[in-house]
């Protein structure tokens, strides 16, 4: 009993990003408005997507199942490392710490999978026209959705039981602006092989599995596309795809210098400004990247405001 309790910790301490003072509020201000801008820009884009009858397309239902993702995944950090960035007192509980890094598990498989799912939409859309009504119904669509995030969950569950079975016994001081594994595993004075290797292959499998699925969809709409006769058609259909692959290149590539080499590899200081970037730039940039570059969308908002115009 006495060496089960030992392993218990009532609270950890999140050092953040710096104690230095005079860089405190500045990063409160600059985070803050990042924060509001990706909540306004989310709720925008899942409203715009409600309100206009045009947008009530499977493309449109995943964007806008990305946005609610977006939400949940900065406001699951965001908010705590705000208020610790001004704090002097920077605990947050075990509990509290375990759910932060369940729900941050959770929530970056799922977006993966969204983002896999989006591609493969955009292949049937293009390289099967015919069929596409029929494979992107709308149970088809809740399916493609509601299925990968059960078993996103389902890991997430699994990866942080192995995380707070380790015995925490020495330094409960996190260098790191939120829970994760790689900096809960440096504070580990018990065996972290397993747990190590079950994070990498659960990481590699996930997100090399969903990349596949996502070059092997663009691999097929890119002979596709070539095969279009006139450049104005070819223009078109590369253009539906720019947002999304950009959106594709700065999930991806931040996630894979983070996750699929070994925490040792990448020092936590560097992996901490890695780790802002896609906590908490990637979900403001998203909406502002399919708005900015989507015609549908950009169509929707003026006849959004012309509408309003007329109201009044």
């Amino acid at each position: 009993m006495a060496e089960r309790n030992h392993t218990i910790v009532p609270d950890f301490i999140l050092l953040g990003f710096t104690y230095r003072r005079e860089l405190q509020l500045p990063l409160f201000i600059l985070f803050l408005v990042i924060y509001i801008i990706t909540l306004v820009g989310n709720l925008g884009m899942i409203t715009l997507i409600k309100m206009d009858s045009k947008l009530h397309t499977p493309m449109f239902f995943f964007l806008s199942s990305l946005s609610f993702v977006d939400i949940c995944y900065s406001s699951n950090v965001t908010p705590r490392m705000l208020a610790n960035v001004v704090a002097d007192y920077k605990v947050i509980s075990f509990t509290g710490c375990l759910i932060q890094c369940f729900l941050f598990i959770a929530l970056v498989l799922t977006e993966s999978f969204i983002l896999a799912i989006m591609a493969y939409n955009r292949y049937v859309a293009i390289c099967n026209p015919l069929l596409y009504a029929t494979k992107m119904s709308r149970e088809m669509c809740v399916w493609l959705v509601a299925v990968p995030s059960a078993y996103s969950f389902l890991d997430a569950m699994i990866q942080t039981i192995f995380t707070f079975r380790l015995t925490y016994c020495g330094s409960k001081v996190i260098n790191h602006f939120y829970c994760a594994d790689p900096p809960l595993l440096k504070l580990s004075c018990s065996d972290t092989h397993v747990k190590l290797t079950l994070m990498l292959i659960s990481a590699s499998f996930n997100l090399i599995s969903s990349l596949i699925i996502i070059l092997t969809s663009y691999i097929f709409i890119f002979f596709t596309i070539l095969k279009i006769r006139t450049a104005g058609a070819r223009y078109k259909a590369f253009s539906t795809c720019g947002s999304h692959l950009t959106a594709v290149t700065l999930f991806y590539g931040t996630l894979f210098v983070m996750y699929i080499r070994p925490p040792s590899s990448l020092s936590l200081e560097r992996g901490k400004i890695v780790s802002v970037f896609y906590v908490v730039v990637i979900p403001m940039l998203n909406p502002l990247i399919y708005s900015l570059r989507n015609e549908e969308v950009k169509g929707a908002l003026k006849r959004l405001i012309h509408r309003k115009v007329l109201l009044h």
